[in-house]
């Protein structure tokens, strides 16, 4: 994309203006060694014990979610630096980018029991186990490592992730599977709080294009999947990116390809050069700032409260939602979050759910009532 080769470390690959551009190639590999390495190493000689070579040990001990976790804590970390105004993360597939945004959430809970389980092992088995056992059996440094990555590195980027500052773009073709890929990703950051706030519709037919009669019919379609997009995604700018004449590689192309999809930038005591489904010329500034998670006292009933969680285009046949101690379950189709719940509402009990116009409302009421 950028014309440049690119390694672990960032590297200059071009400047607008003052400001250089720097960019980086996430290694999974080298993160995982400098913030888990001793975790690593373990399940490495745990595979070992068990008679597997030791590439294929060391292939084995890339855990799954390991990568995805390790581009996380390269971004965090350069985030976390104050040594960049704005950092862009250019993700993978939809697939894979919502298990990279959704795992501090899924991981955090999960490894917290595993932890628990583990440390109350190690205190009580492990000095008996290793004099009579000859497995590899964790130690000291392990734990430490979980305890570091559970309770610091997943509980920063979390944090990171839910910043107002922090913002997802999705990014759609005028292709029927590809729209509904978007609109189920979508869906699925509103279950996990994560703020998009724009879709970029990319590779329009350019308008000199469209009035040619051979493309007619190309023209059409691209304009009712245009008017689809703009219904499905009520309250998000829908910013159009022209089919370029050729890829868009290196600095200036891309330059040239952000001023097409977001306006001219503003002259010196200029006006900014706006036009339709742009932003002004800053790429930068949010573009829209979605509802999310809210809890509400209900009139209808003394002591009941709502919780409202948007999710658009969901389906009510993919909606589950149940209550467990001090956690509100909800599943929307193969993806499951456990939201904590203030002490208050912890008390209750689960009354009602219902879908109402992209918001999921769960009613939350006293025992008695609730039940």
């Amino acid at each position: 994309m950028l014309g440049v080769r690119l390694g672990a470390e960032p590297r200059t690959a071009g400047a607008r203006g003052a400001a250089p551009l720097e960019a980086v190639e996430v290694d999974p590999r080298a993160e995982m060694e400098r913030h888990w390495g001793s975790i690593r190493d373990y399940l490495t000689a745990l595979f070992r014990h068990q008679g597997i070579e030791a590439v294929v040990a060391d292939e084995l001990a890339l855990l799954p979610g390991a990568e995805e976790m390790a581009a996380l804590l390269a971004v965090e970390q350069h985030a976390g630096s104050g040594a960049y105004d704005l950092i862009v993360v250019d993700c993978a597939p939809t697939g894979a980018t919502l298990r990279l945004v959704t795992l501090p959430e899924v991981a955090t809970r999960g490894l917290r029991v595993v932890l628990r389980l583990q440390r109350a092992f190690a205190a009580s088995i492990t000095p008996l186990a290793r004099a009579v056992l000859p497995v590899p059996l964790p130690d000291a440094g392990v734990f430490r490592e979980l305890e570091a990555l559970l309770y610091e590195r997943l509980a920063t980027i979390r944090a990171r992730l839910l910043d107002p500052l922090t913002t997802i773009r999705l990014v759609a073709t005028p292709e029927r599977m590809v729209i509904d890929e978007a609109v189920r990703a979508h869906t699925d950051l509103c279950l996990f709080e994560l703020g998009c706030d724009a879709l970029v519709m990319n590779r329009l037919l350019p308008p000199e294009a469209a009035a040619e009669p051979g493309f007619a019919d190309w023209a059409r379609v691209h304009a009712e999947r245009l008017a689809e997009v703009e219904e499905l995604f009520p309250g998000l700018p829908v910013l159009r990116a022209p089919l370029a004449p050729d890829e868009v590689v290196g600095v200036d192309a891309l330059a040239a390809h952000g001023a097409a999809l977001y306006g001219a930038p503003a002259a010196p005591g200029g006006t900014p050069g706006a036009r339709e489904g742009s932003c002004g010329g800053d790429p930068a500034a949010r573009l829209a700032d979605p509802p999310r998670l809210r809890f509400a006292r209900r009139a209808d009933a003394q002591g009941a409260f709502a919780v409202e969680l948007p999710l658009p285009n969901a389906r009510r046949e993919e909606l589950d939602v149940a209550k467990l101690d001090d956690a509100l379950l909800v599943r929307a189709g193969a993806l499951r979050r456990a939201i904590p719940l203030p002490r208050r509402l912890a008390r209750l009990s689960l009354a009602s759910a219902r879908l109402d116009a992209g918001r999921l409302v769960v009613r939350l009421a006293p025992a008695a009532e609730g039940a």
